[in-house]
């Protein structure tokens, strides 16, 4: 059976490829990221530090709870951009959480990764099927499906 780090750390794994597909989209494949897409880069990257630090720790259940806690913010901050994205002419688009969101010194900083370029109901370019808040909506699930299983289990 798989030990608890293991299964944080491939977590952790996934959660930065994740955000290095974003990254590839927006300066490859030219899809500017919107505010909603931000947060949700935010998020998948607290997933990430949340296992890292219970990978790390010496109680992987804390990492576990910490990635639980921003993967289920996920899923709200996705349900928000699905529900954009099914009701036309209801936006995020350039409205003061926008400006608020570039403002933030990780985005003036990283402006590359975190600065909200584009509209949200504009992410509806199909990746092998779906759009990227829909495959923003499984990998979320997944996490949270997976961090309430690392904290479920006995074994540490």
């Amino acid at each position: 059976m798989m030990k608890s780090r293991t299964i944080l750390l491939s977590t952790a794994a996934v959660c930065l490829l994740l955000v290095a597909f974003a990254l590839y989209l927006q300066h490859v494949k030219d899809m500017l990221p919107c505010p909603l897409c931000v947060i949700q880069r935010y998020l998948f990257l607290a997933v990430a530090i949340g296992c890292l630090i219970g990978a790390f720790g010496r109680k992987p259940k804390v990492g576990a709870a910490v990635g639980l806690a921003a993967a289920i913010g996920g899923l709200g901050v996705v349900g928000k951009h699905l529900y954009v994205l099914a009701n036309p002419g209801f936006s995020c688009g350039i409205d003061p959480m926008t400006t608020a969101l570039n403002k933030i010194p990780t985005a003036t900083y990283l402006p590359w990764l975190f600065e909200a370029d584009g509209l949200c109901e504009n992410a509806t370019d199909a990746v092998l099927g779906l759009s990227v808040p829909q495959w923003s909506a499984v990998w979320f699930a997944i996490l949270t499906a997976t961090m309430i299983w690392v904290l479920a289990r006995r074994q540490a």
